[in-house]
């Protein structure tokens, strides 16, 4: 890395590599051929790393990872539809709040914040109202780390005859996804998540069928995958002017995933990363909120010290100053932080944090790190 730059422990933007960074440095023209060769590899790329092809393709997106989910949403989902909804994060609360401003109607299932999905509770929502069409899953939910069971909810969703629509953000490409045997009409990802480019680039993987039958669902011109995916078939461009940068920036960064060996090596790296941290965290005296046994390997939630020196806004600027930026708390029950383990770092440098968290908890004077309570 270069010197003085801090390393991003979040869950996008992430720290990202010099070549993936140097793959910038050349400008584009959005039409030329030479740059729509370049898109046309990255979405080929992004469908195998699922296993999608010949049901799915790629639909790249301009914009965040958010853009890509109301586009999702918007496109494959029928105006005035019920989707039912498991809510046990922030980002489940976002999908709900994003059907109802577009004129879907959302139906929340109520999950408890550190449990994940029940799929036999989906299961029987479905069962109780056969109105509902689809269901909307977020599979990693980064408000606190959790891993949603994807595969067994897909199931469920297919034996009862209703499309799933899932926002894999924060797991595509680390966390194993394979479409051969989950069923699901779309997977939604971005460029600055696992696949360690920079953000500014969402991108569907939808299911021909699906995306074949949503012309004219769409409330917006820009956000509409069926226009852009037909634009792009006749023409090998985008309708509107792309993200050049990020597009090149991302064909450098799968490169680089394939040649470290795609999923199952990202997987472990992070692994190693989380690791690492949650046995360091628990040396100092810091507990995560959530077990194990349902703890992703991509950002995890740390509970606030007690301890009435410990406050968040001198803790980030002073591990900061350290060289690391720290991301905040995203729950309302309870006071807590959050520390990623996604991208160009290893577990040395995860090491590197927590000693950086130490220290500056030692000079804030914050001994009681026991939780607050709830």
């Amino acid at each position: 890395m270069p010197e003085h730059q801090p390393i991003l422990l979040t869950p996008g933007p992430l720290t990202t590599t010099s070549a993936t960074r140097a793959a910038m440095l050349h400008d584009w023209a959005s039409w030329d051929a030479a740059f729509n060769e370049i898109t046309t590899g990255v979405c080929r790329d992004v469908v195998d790393i699922v296993h999608g092809a010949p049901d799915h393709v790629c639909v790249p997106l301009q914009g965040s990872g958010t853009f890509a989910v109301e586009a999702a949403l918007g496109t494959l989902v029928p105006r005035g539809a019920r989707v039912l909804v498991p809510n046990n994060g922030a980002y489940c609360a976002r999908i709900a709040r994003i059907l109802g401003i577009i004129g879907r109607v959302p139906v929340e299932l109520p999950v408890a914040e550190d449990q994940p999905v029940d799929p036999d509770a989906v299961d029987r929502a479905l069962a109780a109202d056969p109105t509902l069409s689809h269901v909307a899953l977020v599979h990693c939910e980064t408000g606190t780390g959790i891993l949603n069971p994807l595969r067994e909810v897909a199931a469920r969703v297919a034996a009862r005859g209703r499309r799933l629509i899932v926002d894999a953000m924060s797991s595509f490409g680390a966390l194993p996804i394979d479409l051969r045997d989950t069923p699901a009409d779309a997977l939604v990802a971005a460029s600055g998540k696992c696949l360690e480019g920079v953000p500014g680039m969402g991108m569907v993987v939808a299911r021909r069928g699906a995306l074949d039958a949503a012309r004219g669902n769409c409330h917006s011109l820009a956000l509409d995958l069926h226009d852009q995916w037909t634009y792009m078939e006749r023409t090998s461009q985008w309708r509107y002017t792309p993200p050049t940068h990020v597009v090149a920036a991302l064909r450098s960064a799968l490169d680089q995933y394939r040649e470290q060996g795609g999923q199952p090596a990202r997987l472990a790296r992070y692994r190693d990363n989380c690791r690492t941290l949650i046995d360091g965290m628990r040396a100092l005296g810091l507990r995560p909120l959530l077990p194990e046994t349902v703890q992703a390997p991509i950002i995890v939630t740390f509970h606030a010290p007690r301890d009435p020196r410990y406050q968040f806004a001198d803790f980030y600027a002073q591990v900061r100053e350290r060289g690391f930026i720290l991301y905040p708390g995203k729950l309302t029950r309870v006071e807590t932080f959050r520390v990623g383990c996604i991208g160009a770092i290893d577990s040395a440098l995860m090491q590197r944090a927590v000693d950086a968290i130490a220290a500056t908890l030692d000079v804030m004077g914050v001994r009681d790190r026991t939780p607050l309570p709830a």
